[in-house]
């Protein structure tokens, strides 16, 4: 089983380096921490008195990884999971905050449990989450990166900007499929004609 840091170390591979696209709504980002998380930090680390794109610009993967296993892992409560199911939505709460947790609630639904989709991993969510994956095993962890695909998906068919992240030029995944497939059995996976039936409609 990886350890906390062995997942961040995976998570900060992903994300990569300085970005500042104007379509991302995160604006500029530094792997994977957005600028909108330095402020709420405070991380004015060129000491100028702000936190702007200069200080995004200077965040080390040290520094990232510090911030996400203070704020995305422990803090985010996703200690509490299963340690199956640890990686993917530790990985989901950095690439897509609460939401990584409204999946989880959503897919626990979908399997018996009754839990209000708020995003908070409370003491009822992990409970829930301990108990259907006590009883489904990796199967939770393949139906959460499955609905995690769905929801990439579907971000593409509501905002046209963003279906970068999910089609290649070439039509092909983009880096948001491939990621979520990572943490989904490859008997899963879908295959490139199956990707490029699901995104025919973007034209």
């Amino acid at each position: 089983m990886q350890t906390v840091r062995e997942i961040t170390a995976g998570i900060i591979a992903r994300e990569g380096g300085f970005v500042n696209d104007p379509d991302d709504l995160g604006g500029a980002t530094n792997y994977g921490v957005t600028i909108g998380t330095m402020r709420r930090l405070g991380l004015d680390l060129d000491g100028d008195g702000d936190v702007d794109v200069d200080d995004v610009r200077r965040l080390t993967a040290a520094k990232a990884a510090e911030i996400f296993e203070a704020h995305y892992y422990h803090g985010a409560g996703i200690s509490r999971l299963p340690a199956g199911l640890q990686p993917t939505v530790y990985d989901m709460q950095v690439n897509a905050g609460a939401n990584a947790v409204k999946i989880l609630q959503g897919v626990l639904n979908e399997l018996g449990a009754d839990l209000a989709v708020d995003g908070a991993l409370g003491p009822a969510t992990a409970s829930a989450a301990a108990k259907i994956f006590a009883r489904v095993g990796e199967r939770l962890v393949d139906a959460y990166g499955i609905a995690r695909r769905n929801y990439y998906y579907a971000i593409g068919d509501r905002r046209p900007a963003m279906r970068k992240y999910a089609r290649r030029r070439d039509g092909g995944k983009g880096g948001w499929i491939r990621r979520a497939e990572e943490f989904i059995s490859p008997r899963f996976h879908l295959t490139e004609a199956e990707h490029r039936g699901r995104i025919a409609k973007w034209g």
